[in-house]
């Protein structure tokens, strides 16, 4: 049987069992430069294990597949026999095998014997794309929304005040403390008493609700490079990133094309690009319409686009023009930026593509809005999140 797939990197795949090697060869280097392997004599780390190896990369294919098991363990497959990932005590059936008894793959019950992913697999999706990109941040405390106000807070500023009721005994400061026994008290008969101890100031920390735009146009496969897959990581990362560090905030995630919807989380793994233009306007007031709902004073909209807009939807029907800066669209647009601008509500867009229309559209925008505004490369754009989240302006 022959089966045609459209891979994210806008190539497309004819290939059959029988010719399955030589068709996708090519297409396994390019993968593997992408996932940033070099290609070098193999040197097994000692501390991990034949399945922790794999599974990383499977994991890595899970979201360039758009979430289909199959198809990742039949690159994985390949992968093997081309690079020897197994060895002859753990070979692919004991991986498949582990996968299932570990709770990540489940058995369709279709009787066909298809697979799916699990709610495990899908949170171990977003604990390695914070890894990957965030993963210098892991021993950072977490809550680091700062503000000017001081109060109780996990990241300390110049000054101690001495202990009161109530302080949490995290911020004390001991060598102020001991330094006042000493004082106090003498060297001969050391005592520390409440009156001696001094803890850190901290900044109070302010909640956040944000809304991360992801444009699905069909330019984001286009031109020989993937772009839908940084993406995919940086909303799962992002996300995975709010719920260990800032459980109060909010994230909302949505996605527009010719219209704009909101997405899961769950289903970020899964997401993929269509033939669509881009409709920034229906994102913008999605996210406008989301934001409206979030009790937190403080809000945020993330913005993750390779192009201009080129698409207005009027009633019922599509206005569309894919040349140049439309008049009509770029006016809908900056028209909710100044309103985003007047709501409070500032707007960070991180462009992954260096088209000049797009350059010349995001200038407008940004000043319009007052926001920020990036070009990131895809192996940046993750970084650059992070940093302009932590980073939100003092109120």
């Amino acid at each position: 049987m022959t089966k045609t797939a459209e891979r994210p990197s806008g190539m497309f795949l004819t290939f059959s069992p029988s010719h399955f090697s030589e068709q996708c060869r090519s297409f396994v280097v390019l993968l593997l430069i992408m996932i940033g392997f070099r290609f070098t004599d193999h040197i097994p780390d000692p501390d991990q294990s034949t399945f922790d190896r794999l599974f990383k990369i499977f994991q890595e294919l899970m979201l360039y597949t758009s979430g289909d098991v199959s198809e990742s363990l039949a690159w994985l497959n390949e992968l093997d026999r081309e690079y020897k990932l197994t060895t002859d005590e753990y070979g692919m059936g004991d991986f498949i095998r582990d996968l299932e008894e570990r709770g990540y793959i489940r058995r369709d019950g279709d009787g066909e014997g298809g697979m799916g992913p699990t709610s495990k697999l899908e949170i171990s999706l977003r604990q390695k794309s914070l890894d990957d990109i965030f993963g210098e941040l892991k021993k950072a405390k977490s809550g680091r929304h700062n503000t000017s106000i001081i109060g109780r807070g996990d990241e300390y500023t110049s000054d101690v005040k001495p202990y009161e009721f109530g302080d949490s005994l995290e911020n004390l400061a001991v060598t102020n403390s001991l330094r006042n026994a000493y004082i106090n008290h003498g060297i001969d008969e050391f005592n520390l008493t409440q009156e001696d101890l001094e803890v850190h100031e901290t900044y109070f920390q302010s909640q956040m609700s944000s809304v991360l735009m992801i444009d699905i146009s069909h330019s984001m496969i286009l031109y020989g490079e993937d772009r839908i897959t940084p993406a995919k990581k940086v909303a799962l990362a992002l996300a995975e990133f709010i719920q260990t560090r800032y459980p109060k905030d909010t994230l909302d995630i949505l996605v527009f094309g010719d219209d704009a919807w909101p997405i899961e989380l769950k289903d970020v793994p899964y997401l993929q690009v269509g033939e669509y233009h881009t409709n920034t306007v229906a994102g913008l007031e999605l996210a406008l319409d989301i934001l409206k709902k979030r009790r937190n004073p403080n809000k945020q909209i993330f913005m993750i686009t390779d192009g201009k807009p080129t698409c207005l939807k009027i009633g019922k029907n599509y206005y569309k023009n894919a040349f140049g800066l439309d008049r009509k669209i770029v006016n809908r647009c900056l028209n909710l930026a100044m309103r985003c601008k007047k709501l409070d509500v500032p707007i960070t867009t991180f462009m992954i593509a260096r088209d000049p229309y797009l350059v010349r559209f995001v200038e407008a925008f940004t000043e319009t809005n007052k926001g920020k505004a990036f070009y990131s490369s895809l192996s940046g754009l993750g970084s650059f999140v992070l940093e302009n989240y932590k980073k939100k302006k003092r109120k």
